[in-house]
Formats: C-alpha cells, structure tokens, sequence
C-alpha cells in the first residue's frame, strides 16, 4: 500500500492574511540536514508585489499618524509575544536553515535586543527647538516617517536579520515589506502572524515570497521609498545601485573576509576556543564570521595546534540533537563551492590541517554536510583568502609582526569585522585606530554591537552611509523637518522685508 505525503505550500502574508496571491510559479524549500523537500513556497508576480505596496502605502499613511503611545504598546506586545515564541521560531529555523537549535535561539535572542531597543522610540524620535531666534521667531524640528520601506534579507538569519528592520521601520512609522529569503521563509510568517496578534493594523507588516522578479520590483517600484537589504557585495551593490537611481533611500550590507590578529602574548587556549566558535558556529554562514587567523610570530604554530585540536572535537549533527554544536550548510551548492575553493587551496600548495570535505553524519546521508576545515600556510593570491567562503572553514595566513597584519587587513577589500587576541593595550589600541574595518573587537571574535549601537562595516561591506539598527537605523526610516515659526500679534505684526531676516 503505498502512501503520498502532502507537502506543505507557505503562502504570503498581505494587507493581513495569508493567501496564495496570484503568481503560478513556486519552488521547494529543503531541509539541510536530510536534503528532503520540506515545503512548496509560492513565489510572487508583479499584481502580488503591486497590491502588497498599495496596501503598505495605504496602512502607512494612517500608521504615521498613530501616537508614540500607540505604537509602542504594539511594539512592547510584540516583543512579548517573540518572547514567548522563540522555541517554535527556533524549530522552524533549525528545520530549514539547518543551524542548531542553540544557535537559532541564539540569533532570536539578538533580534529582541533590537525590538526592545525600538521600544525607546519615544525617546529616540525627539526633536529640538530653539526659541526666539528672531524676534517672535522659533526653530523647531523632528523627523517623520518615509513611508513605504521593505527589507530584502538573507537565509543565514532569517529571524534576526528582520529584527534588525522591521521593528524600527515600524517604530519610527513606517509600513514594512519583507522580502525573507527563499530558502528559509517559515519564521517570517510566524514573525507576520505575532506582529498581527500584537495589534498592528494590517498592512504595516507584510511578507511577500520571491526571487529576482519580486527584488527588482521593490527596488524599483514607484511607492517603495526605502530598502534595506542583506547579502553578499555584488547583490548589495546591484541593489544600491538600482534602488538608488529609482530615488529611492537605501543601507545595503554586502560580504566580508573577517581577520582576526593572534599576538604571541595572547592566551592561546582562549583564542583557539573563540576562533573556532567564531569559524564554525552556524557552519560558517555568518556575515561576521572569521574566516582568516593571521598568527603573528611565534604563536602560529602552537596557536595551529590548538585550532586543531578543537575544529576535531566540533560536534557535527541534526541541528536538532541536544549536544549538537554544527549543523549543515544551507544548500547542495553551496556544499559544493566550499568543497571546490578547499581543493583548490591544497592544490596551490596550502597545508590541510583538517579536512571536512567528505564529512558523513550517520542517518542523514543525503544532508548538505561539510566538516570543519582548517587550512594553514594560505597565501593572499589563493581563492581560499580572496573569496568569502561562507561555510566551516578556516584559513590561516602567517606574518611577522603586528604591522604586517594590519596592512594585509587594510588591503583586503572587505571591511566588516575584525578582531585581535592580545594581553596588550598598546598593541589593542594601536589595531582598533588603524584598522580599516567598522566593526571591531579586542579579544572578543564576533563584535556585533548591542542593539543601541549600529551594525555595519566599511569598504565593500555597505553601500550607503548608514548602518543597521541603533541610531543610524532611526535616521534611515526617518527623514528631517525644520519648522521656523511666527505667530504676531495682529496689533504688532511687523512689517514685511525684502532682505532676508536675522534678527
């Protein structure tokens, strides 16, 4: 007797409803660590992108008016309701990202930091005034929403990268569209569905599934007034690029190549346990990954050693199982690009330290495995340091001395995050001050900022001059207005003048 199973279909999430909409094209969505076909996701046409921005616009010019009040008992509702959440969003990720579920809580408990950071916004959106400037004259301003704002986000953190747009977007007033990822799209339509219980009217949030066809549709659609977007440097840059010329305001963050400086004075153990939770915690798929060691002096070879040692220990399974500390990697080619870049690097002449390329996890046969991976003796021309790998490996590159590490970072095209294990203020201070990277940490492998400051690299890691969240994400969803104001008494109203006015 034979059975059938009935796939799932994840629909979109507009004007407050889930609907197929009116699009005929879908496409599967896998689970990485059994490579079996999870869910059938509908993917948008031009009238589903059309009536997901006309719904926004018209949500957006009465959530605009809404008082500070308001928006914030929706926002202080919401961060209650993802709270309470996070086991199942962590289920739904881990089922389609393939990240373990200690990670997934992990990116959920990062995304609320910013939720709770967007419940300041009373604060965060006051203005300033100046009295009597002139006679019987007042200065004052204060920022109002752009309008229409959508958010293009990438399948690594399909919860937390959302938390970093939607809540603020939302906050300062805005109407939100996400475009999430097609890899991983289940957690936002729990996130759309919380943010409805939470009381937002409907369409302020809205999730709308796509490929390329939906992504140039919001950056180039008319009543779309912002982007944001997630992703690797040549998309960041397309997306920049066509949003920008469509008028539209836009913070595109793009790829990295994250070094981090080991100083022979740094506690190796310390920086061999943090370089591998930074190298293949999530199986490497994070924009602030670190992907290069630059061993200075004599560390290297103890500081290989101990990488070593670790990356043989890492715990590769099910994302799913209690003592898991690495899942799969996303897709089968994404498998197969990590395993190409690896075997060029050996073939060009790099040392394999450890080899994860035919990694085999017992009973899921037919996952997306690749094993942690340590290369060492990599030179700068080899694909392994020139491309950003985005997967469990780590390449190790040997120099000198500090100054010889900062250069090589310096010239890296990249400039997303950066680290240095040191016991040494001087040699610190020195490499935060010269390092051309925005995000940086001092014994410290992953410097995300906290929700109240802003995320965001330099070079060819954000096109656009604001970064993510925290202030700069206030300033982005916001535009400024100057009011100057005069209200004279008719007795002693002055007199109209030709020159301009100063006092």
């Amino acid at each position: 007797m034979s059975t059938t199973t009935t796939l799932t279909t994840i629909k979109h999430f507009i004007n407050g409803v889930e609907t197929a909409g009116e699009g005929d094209r879908s496409q599967p969505v896998y689970n990485p660590a059994t490579g079996a076909v999870s869910a059938e996701l509908r993917l948008a046409n031009r009238a589903d992108l059309d009536a997901t921005v006309a719904a926004a616009k018209a949500a957006s010019e009465k959530w605009g008016d809404f008082s500070l009040a308001k928006r914030t008992a929706v926002l202080f509702t919401f961060r209650e309701l993802v709270a309470s959440h996070i086991d199942e969003l962590a289920a739904l990720i881990t089922a389609e990202h393939g990240k373990v579920l200690s990670d997934a809580k992990g990116e959920i408990g990062r995304g609320l930091e910013v939720i709770e950071f967007a419940c300041g916004i009373p604060t965060l959106l006051k203005g300033d005034y100046s009295d009597q400037v002139s006679t019987g004259i007042d200065v004052f301003s204060f920022r109002e929403p752009l309008g229409v704002v959508a958010g293009i986000t990438p399948f690594n953190f399909p919860v937390m990268v959302p938390l970093w747009m939607a809540p603020m977007a939302i906050a300062t007033g805005n109407a939100f569209i996400l475009k999430p990822s097609e890899r991983d799209p289940s957690a936002s339509m729990l996130l759309a569905k919380l943010w409805k219980q939470a009381g937002l009217p409907d369409g302020v949030f809205q999730v709308l599934h796509g490929d390329k066809e939906t992504v140039d549709g919001l950056l180039t659609h008319p009543d779309v007034d912002g982007i944001s977007f997630v992703g690797s440097t040549p998309i960041a840059q397309y997306v920049h690029e066509t949003a920008t010329k469509h008028g539209k305001r836009v913070q595109a963050l793009g790829g990295a190549k994250n070094h981090a400086i080991i100083m022979p004075d740094a506690d190796l153990d310390n920086a061999a346990d943090h370089l591998a939770a930074a190298a293949f915690g999530s199986a490497g798929e994070r924009c602030m990954a670190i992907s290069v060691a630059v061993a200075v002096g004599d560390a290297a070879d103890l500081l290989v050693k101990k990488v070593e040692e670790r990356a043989l220990d890492v715990k590769v399974k099910n994302g799913t199982e209690p003592d898991a500390e690495m899942g799969p990697v996303i897709t089968p080619a994404s498998k197969e690009r990590i395993v190409r870049i690896v075997t060029e690097a050996e073939a060009a002449g790099a040392a394999m330290v450890v080899d994860g390329r035919d990694l085999v996890v017992p009973g899921h046969e037919d996952g997306f495995w690749v094993g942690p991976t340590v290369i060492d003796h990599v030179k700068t021309e080899m694909t392994a340091y020139t491309e950003e790998i985005f997967g469990p490996v780590l390449v190790v590159v040997r120099v000198d001395e500090l100054d010889e590490g900062i250069k090589l970072i310096n010239a890296n095209p990249y400039g997303n995050g950066t680290a240095i294990f040191t016991s040494s203020g001087a040699n610190a201070r020195k490499f935060q001050r010269s390092v051309t990277v925005g995000m940086v940490g001092i014994n410290v492998p992953l410097p995300v900022p906290v929700a109240y400051h802003s995320f965001g690299g330099w070079k060819a890691s954000l096109f656009g001059d604001k970064h993510i969240y925290g202030p700069e994400g206030v300033s982005f969803y916001t535009r400024g207005k100057v009011v100057t104001s005069r209200w004279p008494e008719p007795t002693h109203a002055s007199g109209a003048s030709y020159n301009f006015p100063s006092n």
